[in-house]
């Protein structure tokens, strides 16, 4: 049985997505199977529609990714979540879908599964590391092992060195670099690495 990825996440505007996808390409490169999923929109039409960037990407997603559920957890046998930074916390549609999964934490469904985590915020120093560090909380509650990228390859450095995960500042306007997509694409590689040797042991 190969190993199996959830990349789960959710993207206002298309940074996190664009992480998402590139972990997931990662992850696949490894031959892990991989479900990509968002998270359901929680905010109101007339907050989606007051900013253009987020309708578009509203509208250019709901058909193209799946949503997530709670089987896609189950199925699972390792898992990377990605969330812009809210305050330097997980967003509220992101945390909203982990706390539905308290029935198959008690089942110990995510007990020694690898798991890691990538976010994007509007600046440089906007609670990338605090936002990733709280997504990684849950984590450690459901037992899981955690799998940062740390500085484990030098390509990590050309995308900022983040060593907690995959982060990108979107405050110019445009979608994560080069160097970021290929740092969560061995965010993806990593990960699916550390299940198979999981796995096997």
């Amino acid at each position: 049985m190969s190993v199996r990825v959830a990349v789960i996440y959710y993207s206002a505007t298309g940074n996190v997505h664009q992480l998402a996808e590139a972990v997931a390409a990662g992850a696949a490169a490894r031959n892990a199977d991989v479900r990509l999923r968002r998270v359901p929109e929680l905010a109101p039409d007339s907050a989606v529609d007051a900013n253009p960037a987020w309708r578009a990407h509203v509208d250019a997603t709901k058909n193209q990714v799946p949503e997530a559920t709670l089987e896609d957890l189950e199925w699972a046998t390792a898992y990377a979540f990605g969330t812009p930074t809210r305050f330097g916390n997980v967003s509220a549609q992101l945390k909203q879908f982990i706390d539905q999964a308290g029935g198959l934490w008690q089942a110990g469904v995510f007990a020694s599964n690898p798991a890691t985590s990538f976010t994007s915020a509007m600046n440089r120093h906007g609670g990338q590391e605090s936002t990733l560090l709280s997504l990684n909380n849950v984590f450690y509650h459901w037992g899981c092992v955690i799998v940062p990228p740390g500085y484990t390859d030098p390509l990590l450095y050309a995308a900022g060195g983040n060593p907690y995960g995959t982060s990108w500042p979107s405050g110019g306007g445009e979608g994560p670099d080069a160097a970021t997509l290929e740092a969560a694409r061995y965010q993806g590689r990593h990960l699916a690495d550390i299940a198979e040797r999981l796995r096997v042991s």
